[in-house]
């Protein structure tokens, strides 16, 4: 399973999936640039060489049957990366995208990437993604604010490709969050020759890591990767991934470049 987090997201974001995954389930989480051990690299601010880079360790990895997940800027990547391993004919059997709306609706200004410090955290408060006590720790919030800045560059930069993809999109998000237009989460469907499924939970923007919605989450996805989402097998496409057990999953989560 590869997981991409939201903007600037560490792949302890993704801890309390962690805790649900099955032993047999092997659970990558991208470490993007300009954070963690990354951190002193610049970060990007386009979509185009992060999927890159992604789908070419992607590709050097062991062909088992896998889901990717993306939440929030994750889900551009995670959109864009399974049409890139579908060009290299090793697409997942499911992509699933939460908390951004579908590329049918592209982002519009005033842009978050071009607010002033002071007012992106205050956006980031409030749809809590920082903690308040952490403002004042200009030691962590400054190298955090760099990565964020440019990942929401990279997604309010971002245009609809002109052909989407054959993979089934599951569509996941908040009633209550702030962020996103929930109603528009349904035209993922529009992005996909494949089935389709919309989930949606309660807990604002960030839902997605609470571990009883991570659970949740998990079941479809884990059904999704025996071929059995949507109801019947003949809803899932095709893959050329050989059929076999995960190595395990890592505890501490594995890093895609």
């Amino acid at each position: 399973m590869i997981a991409l987090p939201h903007a600037g997201g560490w792949p302890s974001a993704f801890r309390s999936w962690w805790q649900v995954l099955p032993d047999d389930v092997e659970f990558l989480v991208a470490q993007l640039p300009g954070r963690g051990p990354r951190i002193s690299e610049p970060p990007w601010r386009r979509v185009e060489p992060l999927v890159e880079g992604l789908s070419r360790a992607l590709a050097e990895l062991e062909p088992l049957p896998y889901a990717v997940i993306g939440h929030s800027f994750g889900s551009v990547l995670a959109y864009e990366l399974t049409r890139a391993m579908e060009h290299k004919g090793l697409p997942p059997r499911l992509l699933a995208v939460s908390a951004r709306q579908p590329p049918s609706f592209p982002s519009e200004p005033p842009f978050a990437h071009l607010r002033s410090d002071a007012e992106l955290l205050e956006h980031l408060v409030g749809i809590g993604g920082i903690s308040p006590e952490l403002i004042s720790r200009s030691d962590l919030v400054q190298p955090s604010l760099r990565a964020i800045r440019a990942d929401l560059e990279a997604m309010e930069k971002y245009q609809r490709p002109m052909l989407g993809t054959a993979v089934p999109i599951m569509s996941l998000g908040a009633e209550d969050d702030p962020v996103v237009i929930a109603e528009r989460l349904h035209l993922w469907s529009l992005e996909t020759s494949g089935a389709f499924n919309r989930l949606m939970f309660t807990g604002g923007h960030f839902y997605l890591y609470a571990p009883r919605n991570a659970a949740t989450i998990v079941n479809h996805l884990i059904v999704g990767l025996d071929g059995l989402w949507a109801g019947s097998s003949a809803n899932a496409v095709p893959s050329p991934l050989m059929t076999a057990s995960g190595s395990g999953r890592n505890d501490l989560g594995k890093e895609l470049a």
